[in-house]
């Protein structure tokens, strides 16, 4: 089987985050999204941090599911 990746997409305005990660680099991409909820050139806060946490951790789910 090849390598899986998953996506996970905010639009703010005319701001696009887009993520595509795979399963071992998780945790770098939690740790993404409290960097940029902290930087203040940026559209991203911390709800919307909070959001995209939740998203991945529901795609972790999902991907044990499956097995």
């Amino acid at each position: 089987m090849g390598r899986e990746f998953n996506v996970l997409a905010l639009i703010k305005g005319e701001e696009r985050y887009v993520y595509i990660y795979d399963d071992a680099s998780r945790a770098p991409l939690l740790e993404t999204f409290r960097s940029q909820a902290e930087d203040p050139s940026l559209s991203l806060n911390w709800f919307d941090a909070a959001v995209l946490t939740q998203k991945a951790r529901e795609q972790a789910a999902a991907a044990l599911s499956r097995f």
